[in-house]
Order: structure tokens, then C-alpha cells, then sequence
């Protein structure tokens, strides 16, 4: 944990670092899998290994990367400064949600008329037409599978309050938040309301918070430890040691054709309230890979290089991934869950995502050979 004293991303910039890169890639992929029900790839992705999943992974890092791209900025250049480019990206991820709400509109509808089809009961935002995607626009309404970036844009416009708090003690600003995330869980009654079904925020930004700043305190960290988080014995074999609990717990044994393993039967976690054995799984294997010098040499590998790209251009990916999954629904519909539909979904899904990062990174570095040592500086999805 971070000591009392008063803390700065100082003048000197935080560590970009590529795991962190690879393992954003790696939720990029997981969270279009894991959006397009029915899929067989949804059986191995880190869902089914333990209490958290993709998402969690993805505002952990969302909060690292915030760190490393605006705590710096408000030291070297000013509060100005540094709340004008918070306030720049927050417009940008605006703005790719809300096209990204246009565009699934209009492809459910074109689809829809195309093929004769009606919008199932549960296809609230569809349903609702012009009057979703205007609640939509003002993120009163959260459509199912476009929930993440609503609770991106929030939690990015918290970050310079988050980042005073750190000013004046880590400690304070972990308390604060914790304090918050533990009251919620207590009144899961404290949220947003969703417009579309008059229910509250699915990723509730007053748990979820939590997290976030979790991975901004988790840059710092980094950055005394010369790049990796302390690994003690006693913390390894801890995180191990919940980890396999998790598994054991939540993995689906039978589906995958083995004997049922569950000792005890738990029911899954509130993500909504990101409940405290999805948080602490979290942690767990946040603690083990940003703490191994080996998880980093793994993720230096040519053959990884494409988890890699897909982190560094995390916001343009992960809204292709968000139209390519609602794709991928729509042909699951319409021409049923076979091994061809799995194949031509995931296929063409993953395929243009990876294809994506790396047009985009060939942009970024035009005059580059085509194996870029990784180890370069990355963008990231809040730069």
C-alpha cells in the first residue's frame, strides 16, 4: 500500500508499461466474446476462471492509464492544463458513444426490416427507438453491451478530484474511495438510474469507482518499484491461494465435460456493486502479472504483439468490438448458433480487431520497421 506522505506523478513521467498494454488487449477480445451470448469462445475467457471478468480488468487498467497519462500533466504543466486534456478526452469518448448508440440503431433496424425479424422483449433500447437513443445521448439510458463507456466517461471526469485527494495522501484517497465502495455495497439502493428499464447503472460508478483508483494508486506503485508491484512470498501464496478458491468455485466443470468439482455453491457476485470477491479476484491476478518480470518477457513475444496493439489503440478497437458483437447477435438470431455462425463470428470479429490495432499503430509509427520493439512508448485508452 502506499505510505502516508503527500504523492505526485511528479515531473518525471510514469512507466508505460507493456503488460499493462497486453493484458487491456487481452479484455479488448474477451469483452467482445463475452457480448455475443451463445458463443462457445465465452467458455474460456476469464469469466469462467474465477468471481471477475473482463470488465474488471478493464477499469483496473483504465485507472493505471489514467494515471500515467494525466497525473504527470498536472504537475509538469498545470491544473489548467492538465483539466483541459481530462476534459478533451472525456468529449472523445462522448463522442465515440454516441455514434457507436447510432450506428447499432441503425444496423438492428436495417437488419430487423431486412429480415422480417421483431425486437425481442428484452431489446429495451431497440424497442424505445428515438426516445432511447435520446436518453441514451444524455447516458440516462444504458443499452446492454454500451455500458462501459458511460461509466469510463464518469469516472475520467472524477479523476481530477481522485487525483487531489492523492495529492494530499494515497492513503486518503484509497480510504475515501473505499469507504464509498463499502456503502454502496451495504445500500446497492445508492446508483443512477437507467432510464430504459428504471432499474440502476449496471456498472455502478459509485462501487466501480473503487477499482479505478486502485489501478491510479497501482501506476504509482509501479513507478517506486521501478516497474513492478512487490511480489512477497506470503502475497503470492495468498493470491494463489484465492485464485484457486475462485476457481474451483465458479468454474464451469460440467460444461467443459468434467466432473462437477464445486465443494460449496456460490452464487455469482453483484457486479453491479462490484462485490467484494469479484474486487479482491481482481487484485489477486493485478498483484501476480504487474509483479512478474517473467509475465513481461511472455508478453514481449512476437507472437503476442497483436494483445500489444490492440491495448495501445483500446478505445477505437473496443468500439469496433462493441458493432461486431451486436453483428455477431444478429447472426446468431437470424441463422442460428451452428459451428459455421461461430466460426464466421468470431472469426471475422477478432480478425478485424486485430487488423484495426495494427493499421492504427502502422499510422502512429509510419517510417518503422513492422516488428516495433514493444517496448516503445504505447498510447492508451486515456491519452
Amino acid at each position: 500500500m502506499p505510505d502516508t506522505t503527500p504523492a505526485s506523478a511528479g515531473k518525471r513521467r510514469l512507466p508505460r508499461d507493456t503488460r499493462v498494454d497486453a493484458l487491456r488487449g487481452l479484455a479488448l477480445l474477451m469483452i467482445f466474446v463475452d457480448h455475443v451470448p451463445g458463443n462457445l469462445l465465452s467458455l474460456v475467457t476469464l469469466r469462467n476462471f474465477g468471481f471477475s471478468d473482463a470488465a474488471e480488468l478493464f477499469v483496473l487498467l483504465s485507472g493505471f492509464s489514467s494515471m500515467v497519462a494525466y497525473g504527470g500533466s498536472f504537475d509538469r504543466d498545470g491544473a489548467v492544463v492538465g483539466l483541459r486534456r481530462v476534459l478533451l478526452r472525456c468529449v472523445r469518448l462522448y463522442v465515440f458513444q454516441a455514434l457507436l448508440l447510432l450506428v447499432v440503431l441503425a444496423l438492428v433496424g436495417a437488419w430487423f426490416r431486412y429480415f422480417g425479424l421483431e425486437p425481442s422483449p428484452s431489446a429495451l433500447y431497440v424497442r424505445s427507438g428515438l426516445r432511447g437513443l435520446q436518453h441514451s445521448l444524455t447516458l440516462q439510458a444504458q443499452p446492454s453491451a454500451m455500458n462501459i463507456l458511460p461509466l469510463y466517461i464518469v469516472l475520467l471526469a472524477l479523476f481530477p478530484l481522485i487525483y487531489g485527494l492523492v495529492r494530499i495522501s494515497p492513503i486518503v484517497a484509497l480510504l475515501a474511495s473505499g469507504v464509498l465502495w463499502a456503502w454502496v455495497n451495504l445500500d446497492p439502493s445508492i446508483n443512477l438510474t437507467n432510464w430504459l428499464d428504471g432499474q440502476g447503472w449496471f456498472f455502478d460508478p459509485f462501487a466501480w469507482q473503487f477499482l479505478f483508483v486502485i489501478g491510479a494508486l497501482g501506476a504509482l506503485l509501479l513507478r517506486r518499484y521501478d516497474g513492478n508491484l512487490p511480489r512477497p512470498l506470503w502475497l503470492r501464496t495468498v493470491a494463489w491461494g484465492y485464485l484457486g478458491f475462485a476457481l474451483v468455485a465458479m468454474a464451469p466443470w460440467e460444461t467443459w465435460g468434467w466432473f462437477n468439482l464445486h465443494p460449496i455453491t456460490l452464487d455469482a457476485p453483484d457486479k453491479t456493486v462490484l462485490a467484494p470477491l469479484r474486487l479482491v479476484n481482481m487484485l489477486a491476478l493485478a498483484a501476480l502479472a504487474l509483479g512478474s518480470t517473467g509475465f513481461r518477457a511472455l508478453v514481449e513475444r512476437p507472437a503476442l504483439r497483436f494483445l500489444v496493439v490492440c491495448g495501445r489503440h483500446s478505445l477505437e478497437v473496443f468500439s469496433l468490438g462493441t458493432v461486431l458483437s451486436m453483428l455477431g447477435r444478429l447472426i446468431f438470431r437470424t441463422f442460428g448458433v451452428t459451428m459455421f455462425t461461430q466460426v464466421l463470428t468470431n472469426g471475422i470479429g477478432l480478425g478485424l480487431m486485430i487488423a484495426l490495432a495494427v493499421v492504427l499503430e502502422r499510422m502512429r509509427h509510419p517510417k518503422a520497421p513492422r516488428a516495433v520493439a514493444v517496448r516503445e512508448p504505447a498510447a492508451v485508452v486515456t491519452s
